[in-house]
């Protein structure tokens, strides 16, 4: 094993369709128009002497070290600034350029520490390799320079000196080490697109500077890492490498955090992970990471893991360690035993957003020929099955249409309902480059999420709609391209069904869905929605993202239906650059989907009475299936707490503290008699469990996960399991203790399985994935290297189908008790219910879960910021401090979900989409008041917690 090395072409790629060809040093190279000097030396495998270029950034031509000779040209210019041209002669090494690139390298050593051999980058420093590529011997300069290397001169203070900022908890800023190529402030203008970072002074005194002289902690800087990645010295360095020393092997995986899906590369030294470096190669993330994935893997080996198995009789009992054998048996013994007394349908589970396809497949696997049921589910009840409901009956597929590369291509996006700032940092750093180069953006959202405005982005419209009125306001922009004849004809007459699309056109055309109507429901003025409607629709390629803000409503199915509609009607569905896209929140949430999790669903979203299908698995797996859907999510709790339902498997999943009306849930779980828990930690739903299954991390396995963009992508085993298995093992070992004979000896295999019973997956296999990186589904026989873009040549379902999406208020109101709409989200450090991140040095950011307020509300009733208030809703109350901000419209308050102390889903209710259950998470009717200290149910939650999470210390055999 080795490091994974990837080429540094020193500028990007062009794409051109016309050719160039030129020679360098005797040798002809053809490439793209356009490309550097220096790039298409690189491709002939002639590297020049580079430190302020770089392939992830545009050329900048400061370091002056990469100079050629271009045949017919005076002077010596920069390759990486020079474009390649047909007939060019170039030449990259001669004396002369010896002598030039020599002196160039003194300068800057003159004013360089010289402590290589206690750097923490020595082995890995550009300025070390570029020193010993120009042949430099000696400085003539000398090696005190301008000084301000040293803390003291002739022992005084260095006024030029400036200590090294370890401010920020993962990585560290040594000015003394800066050489000023401003490689770091391009990557955080140019990759993340944050612009944090600068230089300050002039000459000897220029430096790095985070914002306005700021330490990098308390700066706007997000520690996405583009700056410490782009940085050739050891100015910015992760502290990992500091304290544990230089890499010697690594290996690719697949970030374990949201839906993006990044490549990684897992830097190893031995056992022990040293960083993980963002691939170039990763197609979802093409080498940019965010501060969760680049950063917070501390978790897995965090000393509140659990590495052994534990059981109990009773909840209010201390939890034993026991062996895998025991607790498998007595699971299985469990499950038996309850199925015998209450009927097959007695038990279930709930598979893991957070495991790979192989382990989630397994899992509906266990419960279908194991359990003899469909009481399967997943996580996505609660988010994104409203966008499986409404894409299958507009469009066929319940998946998002492009991928992520085509937001370079778009012209104008409408954002609604998601904040990629903080849930999908690394798109949104692609949409920001795209809304930089000149393409438009309509954001609909109650608060003024950061891309409304923010560094050299300003959103063309925002529509601040009243939580739970998206519908009204997406027939709303619908009525002004439908009156306003702004619809594509073409495209519906040819992809769509028109008679469909005319009664679809009648209704949306309806005086009650005119702006002017809408403006009353949503609070939005009339005028902003014509203005955004007229933008979509004429702006050219049209592209359209959203998330939970959409699907977690009363009505997320009808908006998720409205947004295809928009799609369809404007023609902007089956090419690069338009689309209808889902944000999904965790890692594989879609590959959760589609592996049939859902309980009226085989894998591949065939629905479980279809004998067709049922006959497939039944053929391969040996069992009769039954051809009933099974209990939903909030169906289990409810059979629970009416003594029908009484065994659960839950993997990877926290539903105490991830679903609403938190007292339901625990009631639910609270009946039953065997609660599996699955997981890493002992997290809130394990408070109520009885066996207790030490998880294993994504670098502690082998696998796939599936991104928000239908990508395919490999997870690969790093470290052995600290728990002894991997997930897919677990699961395989309970179904053998279940009478099971299952044999896999590798995920491959399991692959192999999902290949022959699913079509969409069905040429799909780890040889092509190791060969291609990555794959999009559909991959079969008609796309056998799989489908960037859904839908070009018409619909999956044949024609595109218009449904007539009629706006129903929530039954959730305000009133005189409860005035104030609560809405929920997420924060950027954070991750869903914070198992993993609160693990982490991420809590330096976001250390409790904080209520936006707008001052007028916050005014109204007396309250500062930072103050404790008391939440409170017809469901419970919760108290937590307040931020007040106008980021949020009076009458909205807003909190995120990833603190277990504050509980915020105490708050949310049992109100749930007309067609799939997913709560209402975003529409709460609340009040805020002051409060002095956490509520009755808090204390008692606590002290329930702190009782059932007592383990009885192990007594050796010998004692």
């Amino acid at each position: 094993m080795s490091l994974v090395s990837e080429i540094d072409y020193g500028t990007p790629a062009v794409k051109s369709e016309k050719t160039v060809t030129l020679n360098i040093d005797g040798f002809d190279v053809t490439v793209p128009e356009g490309t550097s000097v220096m790039r298409a030396s690189m491709e002939a495998g002639i590297e020049i002497p580079k430190l302020c270029a770089t392939d992830m950034v545009d050329a900048f031509g400061s370091c002056r070290l990469c100079l050629v000779e271009i045949e017919g040209r005076r002077g010596t210019p920069s390759s990486c600034t020079t474009p390649a041209t047909d007939g060019m002669v170039v030449h990259t090494q001669n004396d002369r350029l010896k002598k030039l690139r020599r002196g160039v390298m003194e300068l800057y050593i003159s004013d360089h520490p010289l402590d290589c051999l206690t750097c923490a980058a020595n082995g890995d420093c550009e300025l070390q390799d570029m020193a010993g590529a120009v042949g430099l011997r000696d400085v003539r300069y000398g090696y005190e320079g301008e000084n301000h290397v040293k803390a003291r001169q002739n022992g005084e203070e260095n006024p030029r000196y400036m200590a090294k900022d370890e401010s920020n908890p993962y990585f560290t800023y040594d000015p003394s080490k800066c050489i000023v190529c401003s490689r770091c402030v391009r990557a955080c203008e140019e990759v993340q697109g944050t612009f944090a970072l600068t230089i300050e002074g002039r000459g000897f005194e220029s430096r790095v500077s985070p914002g306005m002289h700021e330490d990098f902690l308390s700066s706007e800087c997000v520690s996405c890492g583009a700056c410490v990645q782009a940085c050739p010295t050891a100015t910015l360095q992760e502290k990992s490498v500091i304290e544990i020393g230089q890499p010697e092997h690594s290996v690719v995986t697949t970030c374990a955090y949201c839906g993006v899906g990044c490549s990684f590369k897992a830097e190893m030294r031995g056992d022990e992970l040293v960083r993980m470096v963002p691939y170039k190669d990763g197609k979802a993330n093409r080498g940019h990471s965010c501060v969760k994935g680049r950063f917070a893997y501390g978790y897995a080996s965090h000393k509140d893991r659990i590495l052994n198995p534990m059981i109990r009789d009773n909840i209010n009992d201390p939890w034993r360690e026991v062996s895998w054998e025991e607790a498998l048996t007595y699971t299985a013994n469990k499950f038996r035993s309850i199925q015998s007394q209450y009927g097959k349908e007695s038990i279930g589970g709930i598979t893991s957003s957070r495991c790979t396809n192989e382990e989630t497949f397994l899992v509906q696997k266990l419960i279908r020929a194991g359990f003899g049921n469909n009481n399967v589910d997943t996580c996505a009840r609660v988010c994104h099955s409203p966008t499986g409901y409404g894409l299958k009956t507009t469009f066929g597929t319940s998946a998002g249409t492009q991928d992520f590369d085509s937001v370079e291509q778009t012209d104008v996006v409408i954002l609604i309902g998601a904040n990629p700032t903080d849930g999908h940092p690394v798109f949104a750093s692609r949409l920001k480059k795209r809304l930089r180069a000149g393409a438009q953006l309509i954001v609909i959202d109650p608060r003024r999420i950061d891309l409304v405005r923010s560094p050299h982005i300003q959103a063309a419209a925002h529509l601040p709609l009243r939580p739970g009125s998206n519908v009204a306001v997406l027939s709303a922009l619908a009525h002004v391209i439908v009156t306003e004849d702004l619809y594509d004809e073409a495209f519906i007459r040819e992809k769509c069904d028109w008679s469909e699309f005319e009664d679809w056109a009648a209704f949306v055309a309806d005086a009650k869905n005119s702006p002017e109507e809408v403006e009353k429901i949503s609070g939005v003025p009339a005028d902003e929605i014509r203005k955004a409607a007229r933008i979509f629709a004429t702006g050219g390629n049209g592209a359209i993202y959203y998330g939970l803000g959409v699907t977690e409503h009363s009505q997320g199915s009808t908006t998720v239906m409205a947004i295809a509609n928009l799609a369809m009607a404007t023609g902007n569905i089956g090419r690069p650059g338009v689309g209808v896209n889902p944000l999904r929140g965790q890692n594989n949430v879609q590959g959760s989907c589609d592996m049939g999790s859902f309980p009226h669903e085989l894998p591949g979203y065939r629905h479980i009475s279809d004998d067709g299908t049922r006959d497939i698995f039944e053929k391969l797996w040996g069992v009769k299936l039954n051809d009933e859907p099974g209990l939903r999510i909030p169906n289990m709790l409810d059979a629970a707490v009416d003594g029908t339902f009484r065994g659960i498997y839950i993997q990877g999943e926290d539903i105490l503290q991830s679903d609403p009306d938190t007292k339901h849930v625990a009631a639910g779980l609270a009946a039953m008699e065997c609660v599996v828990v699955h997981d890493l930690f002992l997290n809130e739903t394990a408070n109520y469990a009885h066996v207790f299954l030490p998880g294993s991390t994504f670098l502690e396995k082998d696998g796939t996960f599936t991104n928000a963009e239908r990508r395919i992508n490999r997870v690969r085993r790093v470290m052995k399991p600290k728990n002894g298995y991997a997930d897919w093992e677990v699961t395989q070992n309970l179904a053998k203790a279940m009478g099971l004979d299952w044999n896999y000896t590798h995920p491959s295999q399991v692959m192999d399985e999902i290949a022959a019973t699913t079509p969409s997956f069905a040429g799909v296999t780890y040889d092509l994935l190791e060969r291609e990186g990555s794959v999009q589904w559909p991959c079969n026989e008609k796309a056998p290297l799989g489908t960037p873009v859904m839908h070009i040549d018409g619909f999956v379902r044949g024609k595109g189908k218009f449904v007539v999406t009629e706006y129903v208020a929530t039954d959730e109101k305000t009133g005189p008790r409860f005035p104030l709409l609560l809405t929920t989200g997420r924060i950027l450090s954070q991750y869903n219910v914070g198992a993993q991140t609160r693990r982490t040095q991420n809590s330096v950011w976001h250390e409790e879960d904080l209520l936006e307020i707008h001052p007028h509300d916050a005014e109204q009733r007396g309250i500062r910021d930072g103050d404790w208030i008391r939440l409170a809703s017809r469901s419970g109350e919760t108290t937590l401090r307040t931020k007040i901000t106008d980021r949020v419209a009076p009458g909205v308050v807003y909190t995120t979900f990833h603190h277990p102390g504050t509980q915020a889903n105490v708050i949310t209710t049992d109100f749930t989409d007309w067609a799939t259950n997913c709560p209402e998470y975003k529409v709460t009717a609340v009040q805020v008041s002051a409060s002095n200290g956490p509520t009755e149910w808090q204390v008692e939650y606590d002290a329930q917690a702190e009782l059932s999470r007592r383990i009885l210390p192990t007594i050796d055999a010998a004692e």
